[in-house]
């Protein structure tokens, strides 16, 4: 038995993308998921599987007897923060591949501006008793304390491993927000930048700019995993899932892997693309439209070269020119990605992926077949390979 081909995206559903929801968490994560079911043709009573990250903290029951789903057969949470976001998919097109579960839905919710900020300190992070807690307190004490600090220490390796200069980074952050401009449910729809306004930014944490630190959102984002035979009979173009991979490298901390030999690097994704390049039977120059999680724009440039678009420290010279935008030989992130149009855990790039399939995204890239999705980096990670039916 293989997982490539058996199952589908059938359904996506997503709140508002906001910076003050106004309503709880578990709202927002119902909200969602019923908007997916619709958008399936699927009610509540059709669902008995859930699946989510271990950082939401809407659990399943939960979402369940909001929804009025009666039955679950099956249930799973996936760790490593963002990481988690394409294994959510995995697991349920697992699930519907082995006869567990029917229609699994793969959610995430959360108030991560008007909440709990992810960007800020979070001292409770070093004080965790497990495995975690004290892999923490190896680098709390020296001021490493956030997202953007721990990414900073392998942006500057790169730059000075490979010659790249922050206008590198910048014109990830440029293409994005160029592609959240016209994306109307984007937070920064209308908001363009330019590579000087990028320079321009605040320092985050040396040599991160502002402008290359995703946002913080408030939103949901929910998918309806099912069989593909079952998904060709409901309302929209099945996105079939054509590869999904997990992966975690050697000397794996999360967003400290700092005692790897090549530090400028993020193996864990090469170990997701060897997968789904095996499964899908496809390499990079078959992919139509990248979805890469851009939390931090210098894990763009090293996930270019993990997953095989380039050579080792060559992303700077792939990314110039026009290669990125929605004309060009690899498009990145039609809807504005987590630096334009909202930071939901890399789930609203999966989404991004379903309607680039569907035909039916606002930034529509032509004859689209195969689209790559890629999860959280700095982390143990997953990826997928959606794709048109070929039946």
């Amino acid at each position: 038995m293989t997982l490539p081909g058996r199952a589908a995206i059938a359904g996506i559903g997503a709140t508002e993308f906001s910076k003050d929801s106004g309503r709880s968490e578990l709202r927002l994560a119902a909200e969602a998921v019923r908007g997916a079911l619709a958008d399936a043709g699927l009610t509540p009573s059709d669902v008995d599987g859930l699946v989510s990250f271990t950082m939401d903290a809407n659990s399943e029951i939960a979402v369940a007897r909001e929804l009025g789903i009666e039955e679950l057969s099956f249930f799973s949470r996936i760790h490593y923060g963002g990481g988690a976001a394409a294994a959510t998919v995995q697991q349920a097109a697992m699930a519907v591949a082995t006869g567990v579960a029917d229609v699994v839905v793969a959610y995430r919710a959360f108030n991560e501006r008007s909440g709990h900020r992810f960007g800020q300190v979070s001292s409770a992070a070093a004080q965790q008793v497990n495995s975690s807690g004290v892999d923490n307190s190896f680098h709390y004490p020296m001021g490493i304390a956030t997202p953007a600090a721990t990414v900073a220490m392998l942006a500057r390796r790169y730059l000075h491993d490979y010659g790249a200069t922050s206008a590198d980074f910048g014109r990830i952050a440029v293409v994005d927000r160029k592609h959240a401009a016209t994306n109307p449910k984007a937070w920064f729809h209308g908001r363009p930048i330019t590579l000087e306004e990028h320079q321009a930014s605040r320092w985050v944490a040396e040599p991160l700019h502002l402008l290359d630190c995703c946002q913080e959102s408030d939103g949901a984002v929910a998918l309806v995993v099912t069989s593909a035979s079952r998904a060709r009979d409901l309302p929209h173009r099945p996105a079939v899932i054509a590869a999904a991979a997990q992966g975690s490298g050697p000397d794996q901390y999360v967003m400290t892997s700092y005692y790897r030999d090549r530090l400028a690097a993020l193996p864990e994704m090469g170990v997701v693309g060897r997968q789904l390049w095996r499964q899908a039977g496809i390499g990079p120059g078959d992919v139509d439209v990248a979805v890469l999680y851009d939390h931090f724009t210098p894990y763009v440039l090293m996930q270019l070269e993990e997953l095989g678009f380039c050579g080792r420290g060559e992303a700077k010279d792939f990314i110039a020119g026009d290669r990125l935008e929605l004309h060009g030989e690899l498009p990145l992130n039609p809807h504005g990605g987590q630096l334009g149009e909202a930071y939901i855990h890399g789930m609203n790039g999966i989404a991004e992926a379903v309607r680039q399939l569907r035909g039916t995204a606002v930034n529509q890239v032509p004859d689209v077949h195969n689209v790559l999705v890629t999860a959280g980096t700095g982390v143990p990670t997953s990826g997928l390979v959606l794709a048109c039916d070929g039946e």
